[in-house]
């Protein structure tokens, strides 16, 4: 069996091959979902500002009304 060596906790600990690929996953997994929520946090934020540009915030209905 081989082995590989992972961070943990800032030390460097030697476990299987099977060990590390699962480390890695996980940590690609984490990344993956805090890159996904940071993004759709900065397009809501994006898409409210442009809503809100002109001083007020209108409903579907109000916009609806208008035209």
């Amino acid at each position: 069996m081989s082995k590989d060596v992972i961070s943990l906790h800032g030390e460097d600990v030697v476990v299987g091959e099977d060990t590390a690929k699962a480390s890695r996953g996980v940590n690609w997994a984490l990344m993956s979902v805090i890159g996904f929520v940071a993004i759709t946090a900065a397009l809501f934020v994006i898409f409210s500002l442009s809503a809100a540009s002109d001083g007020e915030v209108k409903t579907p209905a109000e916009i609806e009304r208008r035209n």
